[in-house]
């Protein structure tokens, strides 16, 4: 590195630099089978297709799209029974983390997350300054509430994100969970629902008696729209209004919004894919117990995790790529993770063929 090239790193927040940036493993040439992003099986209906196409013919695109598509926000207002200017819009929901965020973390904040989680959680919070207040989960992958609580109230915490359920563990909280974070601390709880769709309970009745409480949801993974990154956020009207000032203005772009409003269409469809992926889930956690030297853990979302005992799950993750095309996450260097790789529930096809890669490798 030149001397200007460090004078210019030097400009750089230390906190950034400490960090390491979120990354993924590239799909190798010749993957047959990309199961690594938790992305739907199922490309967006043809109709969804259409129905885009056809709104951006009329669409005027030397326009900025709308601050706040109002009709949109009544819609998915109306879908969980939630109030119109307690809405915001993201570029995928993960904007809206950053946004929520940006409004609570400045330097030395402390915030709390179970761990092993997204990763992003604390790589945002690291880079706006704030400090990372960990919280492991239980051998088994569940939430321990009560050292959550208590890491709250030691640290004087303003805020917990959780994601329910978990990636990468599957783990789901328990009924009663995020009442029960809310009464016993006093920060904002932004609960991560990404892979809500696909099991555990919703937070979301508890919005109307609860102003600390954020909760997250996503088109990319039941909607089938992952290319499209579109997302929103349910919380109390005035502090949708906070959020709202560390969103960029037109952040979510009209080819976008329109596919939202066909998704939402389509809703009734795309459910029948979301319980197909539901039961390519659980035949994917059956077909992976069975196999000598691998442990699959009960999963709420969309993927499986599972622990490789008989071999080191790097060597078990290159093998799938280069012997069978098979791209999977590779998360055995996150806390707590050791040997574990993480599996996206695809169609039955996708499970059998990875079963059986799974099987001959650890032959």
């Amino acid at each position: 590195m030149t001397d200007a090239a460090a004078a210019a790193l030097a400009l750089i927040k230390p906190e950034v630099r400490a960090q390491t940036a979120y990354t993924l493993d590239a799909p190798a040439s010749g993957t047959l089978r990309k199961l690594n992003q938790n992305e739907s099986p199922f490309d967006a209906p043809e109709t969804v297709k259409q129905a885009v196409i056809a709104a951006m013919r009329d669409e005027p695109w030397n326009r900025y799209p709308p601050l706040a598509p109002t009709d949109l926000l009544e819609r998915l207002a109306a879908r969980h029974g939630w109030v119109a200017d307690g809405v915001l819009i993201g570029n995928g929901s993960n904007e809206l983390i950053q946004a929520t965020l940006a409004v609570t973390v400045g330097a030395g904040t402390p915030v709390v997350t179970p761990v092993p989680t997204f990763s992003l959680y604390r790589l945002l919070a690291a880079v706006l300054g704030g400090r990372h207040v960990p919280v492991p989960l239980t051998a088994d992958f569940q939430f321990d509430l009560d050292a959550l609580v208590g890491a709250a109230r030691a640290a004087r915490a303003p805020l917990i994100v959780i994601n329910s359920p978990n990636n990468p563990t599957g783990t789901p909280l328990p009924e009663g969970a995020v009442a029960r974070l809310l009464a016993e601390t006093g920060a904002l709880i932004l609960l991560d629902e990404a892979y809500q769709d696909f099991g555990g309970p919703t937070a979301v009745p508890l919005l109307r008696d609860q102003p600390r409480l954020i909760v997250l949801r996503t088109f990319s993974k039941a909607m089938s729209l992952a290319g499209l990154r579109f997302g929103y956020a349910l919380a109390h009207p005035a502090v949708a209004a906070e959020i709202a000032k560390a969103k960029l203005p037109y952040n979510v772009g009209r080819v976008t919004l329109a596919a939202a409003r066909a998704a939402l269409d389509a809703a009734d469809g795309l459910a029948e894919r979301t319980r197909a992926v539901r039961r390519s889930r659980d035949l994917l956690a059956r077909r992976l117990s069975g196999i000598p030297g691998l442990r699959a853990f009960p999963s709420a979302a969309n993927f499986v995790l599972i622990r490789c005992e008989a071999r080191p799950a790097a060597d078990v993750f290159h093998r799938l790529v280069r012997e069978h095309g098979i791209l999977v996450r590779d998360v055995s260097g996150a806390p707590g993770l050791d040997g574990c790789l993480r599996i996206t529930a695809g169609t039955d096809e996708d499970v059998e063929e990875v079963a059986r890669a799974l099987q001959a490798v650890l032959a």
